[in-house]
């Protein structure tokens, strides 16, 4: 009995990873139809949305059917409690990804303005934050998140100074507005990512240790 519960908490774990690496291929694949202004290619991503949404539900099943069958203790039971929090924060950064794309076909009729500021800059940040994330959560090892908090405050410094550069393009050209205010609005988008790659790595913390702290 024990093997076969280890086994299929291999089994969760695995499911888990694979809504983790769509989840942030969703967000790499917006912010590279952003820059290139491929809109075919942020069309794609709405594809995902379902089935995103489809593994979110089924993972949560999975968890609570392996709590029913198995009473589980300690860490095997931190690593399921951890795994449904984990698909939650997956899922808005699926999401946010989504969002992103949605905004793709109105800025691709003209170039971008300050070669699309720091947002590419700003999305690989965050990609690596979400990617260390899942990497710690896969291994049960601290060590790819230990300096999480440092490239958290390195994404919101970049969200004000987005937020600045912007400003100072629709001051300059009323014409500008309407494209700085998207990137303005994908910045905030990023950050919220970066916030739930956090509150990911607060679960592994959880999970790995049995000691909960709080990232921000």
């Amino acid at each position: 009995m024990v093997d076969k519960s280890h086994t299929e908490l291999a089994s969760l774990k695995t499911d888990v990873l694979e809504m983790g690496y769509l989840a942030r291929d969703m967000l790499d694949r917006s912010l590279e139809a952003l820059e290139s202004r491929d809109v075919a290619l942020a069309g794609s991503i709405e594809e995902d949305k379902k089935r995103i949404s489809d593994q979110d539900h089924e993972i949560e099943q999975k968890c609570l059917r392996l709590i029913a069958l198995y009473q589980p203790m300690a860490k095997d039971l931190r690593t399921i409690a951890a795994s449904m929090k984990v698909i939650t924060n997956l899922y808005r950064i699926g999401r946010y990804g989504k969002d992103i794309a949605i905004v793709v076909p109105d800025l691709a009729d003209a170039p971008h303005v300050g070669n699309l500021v720091s947002i590419p800059h700003m999305g690989d940040l965050v990609g690596g934050m979400v990617t260390d994330a899942l990497v710690a959560f896969e291994r049960e090892d601290l060590a790819a998140i230990h300096d999480i908090v440092e490239r958290e405050e390195a994404v919101d410094a970049l969200r004000y100074s987005i937020f600045r550069e912007c400003l100072t393009y629709m001051m300059e050209d009323p014409k500008n507005i309407t494209r700085c205010t998207n990137y303005v609005m994908i910045a905030r988008y990023l950050e919220r990512c970066g916030d739930h790659a956090c509150k990911i790595a607060e679960k592994v913390h959880y999970m790995v240790t049995g000691e909960r702290i709080e990232i921000r």
